[in-house]
């Protein structure tokens, strides 16, 4: 089948490649001309595991390409996909500018029947904003649906390729049945097809995000409570997660959440429960956790330093939201390098990936290093915000060597504090007694 998928970010790209994987020709579609010429040249502007061997294989064969040319993509398809970006607002609320403006330009692009399926996260009634500007636009039939992705970045060809489940939100029997088809491929366990109508289809992508963020915040502040009478968050995690009713996934203690979905699509949903005169006090709560969560590491180091840090030097392992991506956007790395930085330290930092989105982000204030040893030359301390695996068994004793104490501040929990203990280390976690 022929696809047009309008957007070429994180999930746009992810989806146009696996689409053309299984067999169909797309064409992928971005206003971003410099960004258009890099996937162009085969160079993937983001990282995922597999992504760029993907893109290169289907461009070579054929069936994946990308332009700038709107008209070009969607007169060509019977399905166009729109996977823009959402950004949250000022006051909260998801923006919507570029998914409606990509909307309309594709309603006057259609040249026969076409279906417009919403991969991006948007709020209750969007589908119905959108058809609303279709039907004013097209001069063919289009049918608008909802097509949520449920991508995790470090694993999102994997998750598109083997999906738990594929949500298409819809009211037209005929965009049910081709919508079906293109994703049967990804199918072939039992693994559920589900449709429902537009509005559930919408509202399933923001709870789903919504309640794996409220258990993140909710095993910190049972973190926090542990550390408090003197109990071991550890423990406690594998009790409670042994119920299945509970499960034990999204049950690690840490540094606070980030990245693109969680923060922003928490907000979006308080903002759509306030704008039907509803409260959300449970997710309003889960935002105002995680903000204190990002700020603990800080504070400890404060705590075992002192408020002024002048003349401090920090060793940062991680600066990702998560490994096996270079996506800084709402990690902890930021608040705590911030605090340190505001407090007179100085920063040495690495991240396997992360490197270039950290310079954008902090520019010249901080070092950066490509090997994770070199961050610790004369370092007070170490202090880990990812948990990528080749942080989880380093060389202790050169760790030890390297640094002017041995202190470490583990925002991930990824070393046993009785071995922390063993080998002499200042050891600090979340939710485990400081050794």
């Amino acid at each position: 089948m022929n696809i047009a998928v309008v957007g070429t970010g994180y999930v746009g790209l992810v989806s146009g490649t696996c689409f053309a994987e299984s067999g169909n020709e797309v064409i992928c579609v971005d206003i971003d001309a410099a960004r258009v010429e890099q996937l162009k040249a085969g160079n993937v502007p983001i990282y995922e595991p597999g992504l760029e061997e993907l893109v290169r294989r289907n461009m070579k064969e054929g069936r994946l390409s990308f332009t700038t040319e709107l008209t070009e993509a969607v007169s060509s398809a019977m399905v166009s996909f729109i996977a823009v970006g959402t950004p949250m607002s000022k006051s909260g609320a998801a923006d919507l500018s570029g998914v409606l403006r990509a909307a309309e330009e594709i309603a006057k692009a259609v040249i026969g029947y076409h279906i417009i399926a919403i991969k991006s996260t948007v709020p209750v009634g969007t589908n119905d904003r959108v058809r609303e500007i279709v039907a004013k636009a097209a001069s063919h039939r289009v049918d608008v649906c909802s097509c949520p992705e449920f991508l995790k970045e470090g694993s999102a060809i994997e998750d598109f390729m083997r999906p738990d489940r594929v949500v298409i939100g819809s009211a037209s029997e005929q965009a049910t049945a081709i919508l079906h088809e293109l994703h049967a491929a990804f199918l072939r366990t039992d693994n559920p097809v589900i449709v429902m109508g537009p509005r559930s289809a919408e509202l399933t992508k923001y709870a789903s995000n919504a309640m794996l963020a409220m258990r993140i915040s909710f095993i910190n502040e049972m973190a926090n409570l542990c550390e408090a009478v003197g109990a071991e968050i550890s423990d406690v995690r594998r009790g409670m997660g042994s119920d299945k009713r509970i499960g034990s996934q999204f049950l690690f203690p840490g540094a606070g959440y980030g990245g693109s979905c969680f923060p922003k699509d928490v907000q979006a949903l308080v903002h759509s429960a306030a704008e039907h005169s509803l409260d959300f006090a449970l997710l309003r709560a889960t935002d105002e956790v995680n903000v204190r969560q990002k700020r603990i590491i800080a504070e400890r180091v404060k705590q075992h330093y002192g408020a002024d840090l002048h003349g401090r030097s920090f060793a940062v392992w991680g600066l990702a939201f998560k490994p096996r991506t270079d996506d800084m956007r709402e990690a902890p790395s930021l608040t705590v390098i911030e605090e340190l930085l505001a407090a007179g330290a100085s920063v040495r930092a690495h991240d396997p990936e992360a490197l270039d989105s950290a310079r954008r982000a902090f520019g010249e204030r901080i070092t950066y290093h490509e090997n994770n040893y070199e961050t610790l030359a004369a370092a007070d301390a170490l202090i880990i915000l990812t948990e990528w695996p080749e942080f989880r068994h380093p060389n202790f004793q050169r760790i030890r060597t390297m640094l002017k104490s041995p202190v470490i501040f583990d925002g991930r929990n990824l070393y046993d504090p009785a071995l922390m203990k063993a080998l002499e280390f200042r050891y600090y976690s979340i939710g485990r007694r400081p050794i």
